[in-house]
């Protein structure tokens, strides 16, 4: 039983940490409501619109999510480099099937025009 209290003992603490955490920004927050604080700006300049008003475009997006897939592929690359003379061929192979993958990705959305900012 006594392999047991660590245990015990974090699972008080984590249920413990958000609940004083709570409590504790309850009892110093701000208890006014201060019309100023609401505004977008707090600078002292003027509203010239609503947020809502601006769109992005979609191309916005699915460059920002192009880059985050070509980025992930950095990622998964430097462990395969640290490790290539221990995976010897097999790693090759495996890691050239990977990339493969992403140029036909890569490929396909330079053919649908998704990488053009226009």
């Amino acid at each position: 039983m006594n392999a047991y209290i660590p245990v015990l003992l974090f699972v008080v603490i984590a249920v413990a940490f958000p609940l004083v955490t709570f409590v504790f920004a309850w009892l110093v927050r701000a208890g006014r409501y201060d019309p100023i604080k609401v505004e977008p700006y707090e600078c002292g300049n003027p509203i010239t619109s609503e947020a809502h008003d601006y769109r992005f475009s979609v191309r916005y997006y699915l460059i920002a999510v192009l880059f985050v897939v070509f980025d992930v592929e950095t990622v998964f690359l430097f462990p395969w480099a640290v490790m290539f003379r221990k995976l010897a061929l097999f790693g090759f192979v495996e890691m050239l099937v990977f990339i493969g993958i992403l140029v036909v990705g890569y490929v396909y959305a330079w053919r649908r025009g998704a990488l053009q900012w226009v």
